[in-house]
């Protein structure tokens, strides 16, 4: 019997596949419950994985960014109003029947709560997943890394993927989406619209590398 690892090509698409199936299956279905409260176990293995980054981060400030992490996409769901999966939600604000819970405005809010905690020991970066032929969806998150070190060595903390109930892993091991520092797409996208690229100076305190 051949492998389905024999064939690179279809092994990669299918996470897509299944991603997309789920979010039909969903839109089909009743209303997504809400998210619970993650429990002890799933925080202390996030801060462990945050820990790991590197051996100067704070195991309080992992703990600390491990429960906002979990915690805060809660109160995010409730205030974006998540009933239905991630893309008929996004279809939803899209038409105009709700006001915000697009990826992006899940990173955003993400970034300036984490930036009220200052964290010294971990850099909260934003990447971006561009739209390709195989999954024609951006997809903007936030990234813990250790405080000089690649995006790519990090973790993705997605708290749009499940509707609120946080989604992470290292960022080499998402095999659905390709993540790039946020400026370096911003800016691609510029040069493709043959537009200057004027970056804003961050107001939020945390990185855009």
């Amino acid at each position: 019997m051949t492998h389905i690892a024999n064939f690179p090509f279809i092994s990669r698409l299918l996470p897509m596949v299944a991603f997309v199936a789920m979010a039909v299956l969903a839109a089909c279905g009743a209303p997504l419950p809400a998210p619970g409260v993650a429990p002890e176990h799933k925080r202390v293995t996030l801060t462990r994985a945050l820990m790991a980054l590197g051996p100067d981060v704070d195991a309080s400030e992992a703990r600390r960014l491990a429960d906002i992490a979990y915690d805060y996409p809660l109160q995010l769901a409730q205030i974006y109003e998540i009933e239905d999966a991630p893309i008929v939600h996004n279809q939803k604000v899209n038409d105009g029947l709700k006001s915000r819970g697009l990826c992006y405005h899940w990173a955003e809010a993400m970034q300036a709560r984490l930036a009220r905690e200052g964290f010294r020991s971990i850099e909260i970066r934003r990447g971006i997943s561009p739209a390709r032929p195989l999954f024609p969806f951006e997809h903007s998150s936030i990234i813990a890394v250790a405080p000089g070190q690649p995006l790519q060595s990090g973790l993705l903390l997605d708290p749009w993927r499940y509707a609120g109930a946080l989604y992470w892993l290292p960022v080499t091991d998402d095999r659905v989406h390709h993540w790039q520092p946020r400026v370096d797409v911003l800016r691609d996208k510029a040069r493709r619209k043959g537009v200057p690229f004027v970056m804003l100076p961050a107001t939020d305190g945390l990185s855009e590398h």
